[in-house]
């Protein structure tokens, strides 16, 4: 079975069934989520991903966002002390901000595919990184 961690960004698209010009990101978000499910695979989601939801949403909004998620296929992980120290002087090095890196870290030590959109992945190479399109 396969693990996927998913970006902030891309939890954001699905929620908000976001778009942008011509795309239906929210569309593909919901697409992949469900295909990842469908497949007995699992989701990943870190105290990382829920601080940056946190931002714009309240607890009853976050935990529906991952109410889609049967309990058997999530898998809730944490940030470590040495995971944090690792992405700062990564992020320093490849010049990419702190939070992303740590992402990518998150990802790489569990073994997980990392689904996101955002182009500072594009500079961070020790982790496979995937959009959902390209997936679905």
């Amino acid at each position: 079975m396969q693990k996927y961690y998913l970006d902030t960004c891309i939890w954001r698209d699905y929620f908000e069934n976001r778009s942008d010009r011509f795309r239906p990101l929210g569309d593909w978000a919901f697409k992949l989520i469900k295909k990842i499910i469908e497949e007995n695979n699992f989701i990943m989601i870190s105290d990382l991903v829920e601080e940056e939801l946190s931002i714009d949403y309240g607890n009853k909004e976050i935990e529906n966002i991952f109410s889609i998620i049967p309990k058997e296929l999530l898998i809730r992980i944490s940030v470590s002390n040495l995971q944090f120290k690792e992405a700062i002087n990564i992020s320093r090095e490849l010049k990419t901000p702190l939070k992303d890196t740590l992402h990518a870290i998150l990802a790489k030590n569990n073994n997980a595919i990392l689904i996101t959109r955002d182009k500072h992945f594009n500079e961070i190479d020790f982790v496979e990184t995937y959009k959902p399109e390209e997936l679905i």
